[in-house]
């Protein structure tokens, strides 16, 4: 990834979203103005710096960048948590300017304790991914809601990816009724993990892949959107269940840097977890099945 054109078109983005009355400034140039967003000028103005330093810095140079300037821009852009993260993701990643291009492995062994974590949780679907949205672990309940992706044709030594399935593979759009939401979600945590790790090939390559294949990812990656994972809800459209909504939580793993545990569950009463055990109970008559054969 080239940082400094990260850099460059992230602050354009997040510089052109915002008015001059949003911000609390007059407009400049009254009704002149050929875009709405604010000008270079106003968004110096804000984070109190003159107007050919901020220039520089939507060039692409945050290397020399202080935390103090950092935490400027993000007030006078009104960067959410996720945004000030990536801006001091990519200035960190200018600074450190790696010499070549390296590839990270980020979890490729979940070890054997976290998959017996996993398994302990019956109730819920739940699996850990990296960064890539790779699925590296997953429990019973887990592999049966995702049961379209494990299914799916991919390259036999690629590991389950929730974004491939999603932008590449025809059941993709039929599982993921929120369509637009979930591609919004989706391509912002690739873009906030291409911000931590802009030296990962494996995440670039894919990347490359997605935007060459599909249109429709290639549209949401320009936006430069990212996203925090934390909680919410998320809607499927499961082959066996029909649709179902879950909450779900997210929780960095701390003893294995990048790594993601997800887990999903349903308000006891509500028709989502009567589907919820309906999911369990088909999840445990077609692994009876395959367990005795045809």
């Amino acid at each position: 990834m080239d940082t400094a054109q990260e850099i460059r078109e992230f602050l354009a983005t997040r510089r052109a979203r915002i008015t001059p009355q949003q911000a609390g400034l007059p407009a400049f140039g009254g009704g002149n103005r050929r875009v709405p967003g604010l000008r270079r000028e106003e968004v110096a103005l804000l984070a109190g710096v003159s107007i050919d330093y901020y220039a520089r810095l939507e060039r692409g140079q945050l290397a020399g960048a202080s935390e103090e300037v950092l935490d400027a821009l993000c007030r006078a852009l009104q960067l959410d948590d996720a945004e000030r993260s990536h801006l001091h993701d990519l200035a960190a990643a200018q600074r450190r300017r790696p010499t070549r291009r390296t590839t990270r492995r980020t979890g490729a062994t979940v070890p054997a304790s976290l998959r017996r974590v996993l398994e302990s949780m019956t109730g819920s679907p739940a699996f850990i991914r990296n960064g890539r949205l790779d699925i590296l672990a997953v429990n019973d309940l887990g592999r049966a809601l995702y049961a379209p992706l494990f299914t799916a044709t991919a390259p036999a030594t690629a590991p389950v990816n929730i974004a491939r399935f999603q932008f590449l593979d025809p059941a993709g759009r039929g599982f993921f009724p929120d369509w637009a939401t979930s591609v919004n979600t989706t391509v912002s945590l690739l873009r906030t993990e291409a911000g931590r790790a802009p030296s990962d090939t494996e995440l670039t390559g894919l990347i490359g892949e997605l935007a060459t294949r599909s249109d429709e990812f290639r549209a949401a990656w320009a936006k430069h959107n990212v996203r925090l994972h934390q909680t919410g809800r998320k809607a499927f459209r499961h082959p066996a269940v029909g649709e179902i909504t879950l909450d779900f939580d997210t929780m960095q793993l701390p003893g294995q840097a990048g790594l993601t545990l997800t887990a999903y569950s349903a308000e006891p009463g509500t028709p989502d977890h009567d589907s919820l055990l309906l999911l369990a109970s088909w999840a445990a008559t077609e692994q009876e099945r395959a367990d005795t054969g045809p």
